[in-house]
Order: C-alpha cells, then sequence, then structure tokens
C-alpha cells in the first residue's frame, strides 16, 4: 500500500516544489538572539518570537543551571502522579501575579493550554464564539468540545454582537480572542469585547501568546492595554514568545476554572511536567520583569523606529500595536523570493501565504526584538529596500 501513497506524496510534493512555496528549514547553528548563525554566516535574525529579547540572556541560563542542580533534568510523570515539584507552584503564583489573576495551571505548551480549556468546561448547551483569525490551536481546542460554534469577523464588534444575540439560547457562552493576532500585529478590542459580553451575559477568554511583555504601558498584556483587569475570565499563554523563548504555555484566570482544568483537562493529565531547567529560567523571567521595564521600553522604541521608517520607505504595513510589522507583498511566490534574497544580504526572515494567511495576503513578517540595535535595524531596513526595488515592490 505504501507506494502508492509513496507516489501520491511524491507527486503533491513536486507541485508544491514548482509552485515555489516548499517550505525549507534553514538550520541555525548558534544560540537563538538578534545574531545568529546560518551554514556558516552570520545573519540578522527578524522572524523571532523573542520579543524581549531573553532567548538566550545569561540571568535565564543561569536560572535553568541552578533549578537543575537542585530538582534535577526531568521529572518523568504528569503532574497529579508525581510530577508536581515546589518550583511548578511558585512559577503558577509568578504568573498570576503578573496577570492579577485568581490561579494558574502550566502545560506543555500554549497549544496544550488551548487544546485543553474548552471540552472540560463547556457542553453541547453551551456556546463558543470565536474570532476568525484566531490562532490553530484554539481552532483546534474548539473542535474537541461539542459546544456549539459561532465565528465573527476579525475584531468585528457588530458580528459579535450578533453572534452573542444568536447564543442567547445556549446555557454558558465565552469569546474567545487572541491578544495580539499573530500575522497582523493588530491587538483585540478587549474593552469593548468585555462591555459587549457583560451586556449579553459571556465569559471572554483571551490568548495572549504574542500580547504579554509586549502590549500595555509595562508590557503586561492586553488588560493592562485596555483596563480591562477583573473582567476577563481566561488567559491562555506561552513561556515561547516573549518570556524566554524555550516551552511551556499556561492557563490563568478564575480559581474554579484553574481547578476543573486540574482535575479534567487531558493535555494537562496526560503530558510530563514541565522540566526543571525551564521552570528554573522562568522563574528568573519574571523576577527581572519586576525589577525593571528596561527591555520593554526598549522594545516599543524599536518598534516605533522600524515601523516608522518602513512606511516612509513606501511599503505596506499592516496596521500594527505590537511588535509585528507585516510587510504587504501580496503575492505568495514573491514573497519567498523577496526572503531568499533578504537572507542573501544577511537578514532571515520568513514569507507566509495560504493557508497560513488568506489567499492574495502574502506577507513577509518582520518580528522586532528589544535585542535588536539601532544599527541592525537600520541594515534591516536598508536590505528591504534595496531588494524592493529590485523586484518591482517600491519605485
Amino acid at each position: 500500500m505504501y507506494n502508492k501513497m509513496k507516489d501520491h506524496l511524491c507527486k503533491e510534493l513536486a507541485e508544491i516544489k514548482e509552485a515555489g512555496l516548499y517550505k525549507e528549514e534553514r538550520i541555525i547553528e548558534s544560540p537563538q538572539r538578534a545574531a545568529i548563525e546560518v551554514k556558516g554566516k552570520e545573519v540578522l535574525n527578524f522572524c523571532a518570537n523573542n520579543y524581549l529579547g531573553l532567548s538566550n540572556h545569561p540571568r535565564l541560563i543561569e536560572g535553568a543551571k541552578r533549578m537543575m542542580d537542585k530538582r534535577g533534568f526531568g521529572m518523568s510523570s504528569v503532574r497529579f502522579i508525581c510530577g508536581t515539584q515546589d518550583a511548578h507552584k511558585e512559577l503558577e503564583a509568578a504568573i498570576s501575579e503578573y496577570f492579577k489573576t485568581e490561579d494558574t495551571i502550566l502545560y506543555a505548551a500554549c497549544f496544550d493550554a488551548n487544546g485543553g480549556v474548552f471540552e472540560p468546561l463547556f457542553t453541547d448547551q453551551d456556546a463558543i464564539i470565536s474570532d476568525s483569525l484566531n490562532h490553530a490551536s484554539i481552532i483546534d481546542g474548539v473542535r474537541l468540545c461539542k459546544a456549539k460554534r459561532y465565528r465573527y469577523a476579525n475584531a468585528d464588534m457588530n458580528e459579535l454582537e450578533h453572534c452573542l444575540q444568536e447564543a442567547q439560547e445556549q446555557r454558558f457562552r465565552i469569546i474567545v480572542t487572541d491578544g495580539v493576532f499573530s500575522m497582523d500585529g493588530n491587538v483585540a478590542p478587549i474593552d469593548k469585547i468585555c462591555d459587549l459580553a457583560e451586556k449579553y451575559d459571556a465569559l471572554v477568554m483571551v490568548d495572549e501568546s504574542h500580547s504579554a511583555g509586549v502590549v500595555g504601558a509595562t508590557g503586561h498584556g492586553v488588560s493592562e492595554l485596555c483596563n480591562t483587569y477583573g473582567r476577563v475570565d481566561i488567559y491562555t499563554g506561552t513561556l515561547g514568545k516573549a518570556f524566554g523563548g524555550a516551552l511551556g504555555g499556561f492557563t490563568t484566570g478564575r480559581k474554579e476554572i484553574i481547578d476543573m482544568l486540574r482535575q479534567r483537562s487531558r493535555p494537562y493529565l496526560f503530558s510530563n511536567s514541565l522540566a526543571p531547567c525551564i521552570i528554573g529560567a522562568s522563574l528568573e523571567v519574571f523576577k527581572m520583569l519586576k525589577e525593571s521595564n528596561e527591555l520593554h521600553d526598549q522594545l516599543v522604541e524599536n518598534v516605533n523606529y522600524f515601523r516608522d521608517q518602513m512606511i516612509a520607505a513606501g511599503f505596506d504595513i499592516k496596521p500594527t500595536q505590537s511588535a509585528i510589522c507585516a510587510v504587504m507583498l501580496y503575492d505568495a511566490k514573491l514573497s519567498q523570493v523577496y526572503a531568499a534574497k533578504l537572507l542573501d544580504e544577511g537578514i532571515y526572515v520568513t514569507g507566509f501565504y495560504y493557508p497560513v494567511v488568506p489567499k492574495g495576503q502574502a506577507r513577509i513578517r518582520v518580528q522586532i526584538s528589544a535585542g535588536h540595535t539601532r544599527e541592525q535595524l537600520d541594515k534591516c531596513i536598508a536590505a528591504f529596500i534595496k531588494i524592493g526595488k529590485e523586484l518591482g515592490v517600491l519605485k
């Protein structure tokens, strides 16, 4: 049988390559940081989720080493059997303090957090109302639940209100949205969402993966930005982006919700606990963010500079309130050619196209870090301009 399937797969792979859409994995030969080594050449990394520049920070490395010395390398167990150390509880408390919530539960990744949040809480008597641009992990999590599904256009409050009106016959309703939408960089209007939730008696859940550490006056996420503390019931998020860039996810929010997830959330019950080294490094992150807002201030300065310079050069940039700058090219193959030419100029970026983004909406997503210097930002901007003129994107 496999020979038939092999022929089918080879044909499809050949078609992907012919269309210029085959995804190549570029091998990094250095730590993750603003300047990385790829095939023996130093390039500037502008496509990592390393928003605060912490992925290779010496304090995190030392925190990981200290925790391994104290608590070992791995847990070899799930949390409810023999996989919970004091350090796990300490990190959960630190996350709760950061988001001003009542309790937190850790997962192996935010994909697991989103995959494990709906099914334990909602049944076919309930309704989940989801933004159309929500992350794939939210979509997959919703699919695992029998609740009735509603979908509204990205950040469209009129459509959301219509969905809420339709969902009044259900027992419980929850509005689910990304805090920052990862392909466009826009922030969900959480204050308006909370207003509608209160008007129509619904819960609110926000995925903070691309917003925590980034948006808000001190980077504490969408509730700081929109002043919605106490109005959002559930936050999910990751330790794999701004908070150090390793592994790990979490759900934080109302105490009873978190307690029920500990009892019934399958990715939590059937996945190994996070390794002590990740816990140690993550605890150091939250200590650093309590001590100073310097990294967030630098990130904001870098984002504003890059965005303003690119717009002035004539690039079509999606409106953004985050560290994500979507440089719109619209053509899928052009996005791949552009990214390859930028790599030749020493700029590491990735072109995105359907099905990651809608058809005809191909782009290069540039992600800015507090770790980028002004010189590195200028080099990236100059390379974008040079290639833009070569390919006819700029006149």
